[in-house]
């Protein structure tokens, strides 16, 4: 089984930052992309940005300049930190890998269950 688990979400007041993780755990191969997806009330779920293993990032335009992803791959651990947060940031933020299981032939999607961030006064 592979497991991932997402921290770090909360209440933060616009202009604050928040730091993300999601960590990856069971019988593991090796790991490749990994990404932040991000989901408000009444809106389809959206890229935040997203990691290959190498470093290369790609960023949503909403969140360009203001975001960083970064990841640890000794952890499988990827990381969302988040400066001059919006009250339009709040959401569900969801962490995705793309692994492959030991004796599997390929990698696939695995989610995290979600994280809250609210921004507001």
């Amino acid at each position: 089984q592979v497991q991932l688990v997402e921290s770090g979400g909360g209440l933060v007041q616009p202009g604050g930052s928040l730091r993300l993780s999601c960590a990856a755990s069971g019988s593991i191969f090796s790991i490749y992309d990994m990404g932040w997806y991000r989901q408000a009330p009444g809106n389809q779920r959206e890229l935040v940005g997203t990691i290959t293993r190498d470093g290369v990032t790609i960023y949503g335009d909403s969140v360009k300049g203001r975001f960083t992803i970064s990841r640890d791959n000794a952890k499988n651990t990827v990381y969302l930190q988040m400066n001059s947060l919006k009250p339009e940031d709040t959401a569900v933020y969801y962490c995705k890998q793309v692994i492959q299981k030991s004796g599997a032939r390929w990698g696939m999607n695995y989610w995290g269950k979600g994280t809250l961030v609210t921004v507001s006064s």
